[in-house]
Order: structure tokens, then sequence, then C-alpha cells
């Protein structure tokens, strides 16, 4: 397993701007860090509940459908690369979001975010179940996620004017390098590198 590709991913997905970061953005302006951090919690187990389903519902089809890792792996693989084209063009000035600001309105949040359900639904089978399969480490993997996604979340909510700030004075700069992060990522978890090493 390349940890250094899958970690490029987990962090860029979680800590780019989307619908969630976006609306703790908004909340830490609007609300205060408080009712952001209270957002926070319950979208930080919606991804968690997300990432968990994703690792049973992917061990499932595994047992039952041995080729399903390797399809898994190859829209994943896309989904990359299409993340990469849309925070290449991506225009964070434009981006408002209002929501109240409770922990259930975090939490069903992450189930209608395209963005995470994509990302838990392909980051298991694209990164870790070509390597791992026991439900012990891929529980570990999810808590490791979750956390990263936790942290992602956090940063939003404790730096949120400056970064927002710098992402839109930086923006094409800060798209760019995370595109090409994302592309690289891409790369290493299609498993083009250990067909081309053959």
């Amino acid at each position: 397993m390349n940890i250094t590709s899958f970690l490029i991913y987990c962090v860029i997905v979680t800590f780019t701007p989307g619908p969630t970061n976006i609306v703790i953005l908004s909340t830490v302006h609007g609300c205060g860090v408080k009712k952001a951090m209270e957002y926070t919690y319950g979208a930080t187990l919606a991804f968690g509940t997300l990432l968990a389903g994703s690792a049973i519902l992917n061990t499932v089809l595994a047992a039952v459908i041995p080729k399903i890792l390797l399809i898994m792996q190859i829209i994943g693989t896309l989904y990359i690369l299409y993340l990469a084209y849309q925070i290449y063009k991506m225009d964070t000035a434009g981006s408002t979001a209002r929501q109240a600001a409770t922990f259930r309105s975090g939490f069903i949040m992450q189930f209608v975010n395209p963005k995470v359900v994509l990302f838990t639904m392909t980051v298991i089978p694209g990164f870790v179940m070509p390597y791992y399969t026991e439900p012990q480490l891929l529980s570990i993997f999810v808590v490791v996620i979750t956390v990263i996604g936790f942290l992602a979340f956090v940063t939003w909510v404790l730096f949120g004017a400056i970064f927002k700030e710098f992402l839109m004075k930086y923006q094409k700069s800060v798209n760019i390098s995370m595109a090409l992060f994302l592309i690289y990522s891409a790369i290493m978890g299609s498993g083009l590198v250990e067909l081309v090493g053959r």
C-alpha cells in the first residue's frame, strides 16, 4: 500500500473547500466557534458512519464478487481525477452556504454531500482493500480517516477567516497544487505503477 498517496488523497479531499467546509466557515462567521464545533461533531459522526458503511459494504461485495475491488479501484481513480479537475477550476469566491448550525444538520449534511459520499465509498476499496481486508485493520483505517476528516473540519473552524482570505488571495495557485496532488494520488491508487513495474 502506498501510504503517501493514501494520506494525500485523504487530506486533500477533506481539507479542500466543499459544502461541509463552507458551511463550517459560514457558521464561524455568523454564529461563532461553539456553534461551528457543534456542527462539526455531527459532520464527523456521519463521516465515520459513512466510512464504516463503505468498509462493510465493500467487504461483503468483495466476498460475493471478487472482481468488485478492481471495479471500485477504477471508479475511485476516475473520481479522484474528476475531483482534481473540479478543484482546478473551483471559484471559492462565489461559494456561499447558509444552514442551521446544529449537530443534526452537520450529521445530515454529510449524507447529502456528494463529495463526502463519493470519497467514503471510494477511499476504502481504492486504497485500503487491495492490501488489507481483515475487519480489525479496516476498522483502524476507518478511525484514521475519520480523525483526518475531523482535523479538517476543526481547521476550518479555527482558521476560518484567515484560511478563506488566503484561498481567495492565492486561489489559482492553491487549486493547481491541490489538483496536481490529486492526480498523483489517482495514479498511485489506480494500480498502474504496480502494473508498469511488472
